[in-house]
């Protein structure tokens, strides 16, 4: 009874210094809103918000496809992959890195199909263009990366387990949580095609913007990404000396206006000024320790993860638990790009230029304006665009309340400048 009781108090105090973490690191500066009901229909021609629709359903489609084709693949691989520990010499720790390579590979094999049939919907609407047989040779060359990194953590993992049993997810999960802050370092180092900004407006204005949200100076790169897609985007990338703010070309080939560019490096550096990707840790470790103990006690049935048998299981309850974190964490990136949205209001007083952005999104990106609430809840990390008019608008309802009573006498101040 006395060993309950302490079970039960380490699980309360483990579940408040986690709640008491997640309030923390959700906090942000961006205010609680009633977003107006928003027309898409006087933003977008309705030839624009059709042919979105039409793209959205199908790529959806695939994109759910290839969800299940990995699902049953991991699923089958559970009942027959355990026979490769019989024929392998390699060791325990070795015998179980092979088990994650042979179920790659196979995934790998079964998701080609997917992956042909989505560049081709993509092709078809001018959003893709590489060829088939460069997707194809590029997933080939991204599963060998994918092979180091299991190989990497199936190695943590099994030997903290034969060192320590089924409490070797206390040990591992601090250990992939450096390792992800690590990636996270020297990510914009690792952009491929990538050079400085050339341009000196640009330049300028990204120092002026700069100044004004208070970041200190960010480097801003552009990525040449127009041989594989038409797609735009910008990211923020890194932490401390090595962030950065990297723009797609495609952003940048004459389809948007020096304001609506304004608009998106305002928001990346928004990103940059609530330490975004830094929290992005803190949420990764907040989910690594309950995923790993999980993992670990799904895999005990196979004798835990010191045995090579469980890899299989390992992997299928890893592809499950992601799936079943993952509204969770879209509801959290959805909070930090609204966030940076709202920052980028602040600093750039320019409603106009930023709801033409994210109209203009529905055209070039063939973005779904207001998806089915189960797509919403699985698939979008970002507001909606009609959520993101919808912020604008509220934003300018309360410059102009606060602008009135600036007028009127009272204290001015930006409107809610704190949360």
């Amino acid at each position: 009874m006395t060993r309950r009781l302490a079970v039960g108090l380490s699980v309360a105090v483990l579940a408040a210094v986690w709640a008491i973490s997640a309030y923390l690191l959700w906090q942000s500066k961006e205010p609680s809103l009633h977003l107006p009901h928003v027309s898409m229909s006087a933003f977008v021609p309705a030839a624009a918000l059709h042919r979105a629709d039409a793209y959205d359903r199908v790529a959806v489609l695939i994109a759910v496809a290839g969800i299940l084709v990995e699902l049953a693949v991991f699923t089958i691989y559970v009942w027959w992959g355990p026979g490769f520990v019989r024929e392998s010499a390699a060791g325990p720790v070795g015998t179980g890195m092979l088990l994650g390579m042979i179920g790659l590979s196979l995934l790998w094999l079964a998701t080609v199909p997917v992956t042909v049939l989505e560049l081709w919907w993509d092709r078809r609407h001018g959003l893709g263009h590489q060829s088939y047989l460069s997707a194809v040779l590029g997933g080939w060359a991204a599963l060998g990366v994918k092979f180091v990194i299991l190989c990497i953590a199936l190695g943590i993992v099994m030997g903290f387990a034969r060192l320590t049993g089924n409490w070797w997810w206390l040990a591992a999960a601090p250990v992939f949580v450096g390792i992800y802050a690590l990636l996270a370092f020297v990510s914009p180092y690792l952009t491929p095609d990538a050079h400085k900004v050339q341009d000196p407006q640009l330049a300028s204005l990204v120092s002026t913007l700069a100044k004004k949200e208070g970041v200190g100076h960010i480097p801003v790169w552009v990525e040449n990404v127009s041989s594989r897609t038409s797609l735009p985007n910008a990211e923020t990338e890194g932490f401390g000396p090595s962030r950065r703010i990297v723009i797609w070309n495609t952003l940048l080939d004459g389809r948007f206006s020096t304001g609506e560019i304004k608009v998106v490096i305002a928001h990346e550096l928004g990103h940059a000024k609530r330490d975004h990707i830094v929290k992005s840790i803190g949420w990764y470790a907040l989910f690594a320790f309950p995923i790993a103990f999980l993992i670990s006690l799904v895999t005990r049935r196979r004798g835990g993860m010191g045995e090579p048998a469980a890899v299989p299981l390992a992997i299928l309850a890893y592809v499950v638990l992601g799936l079943v974190a993952l509204p969770i964490q879209n509801v959290i990136s959805r909070h930090r790009e609204a966030e940076a949205d709202w920052l980028a209001l602040q600093t750039t007083h320019d409603p106009k230029d930023a709801k033409a952005l994210f109209a203009q999104f529905v055209s070039t990106a063939l973005a779904d304006p207001n998806p089915p609430t189960w797509e919403y809840l699985l698939f979008e990390d970002h507001p909606t665009i009609a959520q993101r008019i919808a912020m604008i608008e509220a934003w300018q309802r309360s410059y102009a309340t606060s602008a009135s009573r600036s007028a009127s006498g009272s204290a001015a101040h930006e409107p809610y400048s704190s949360a």
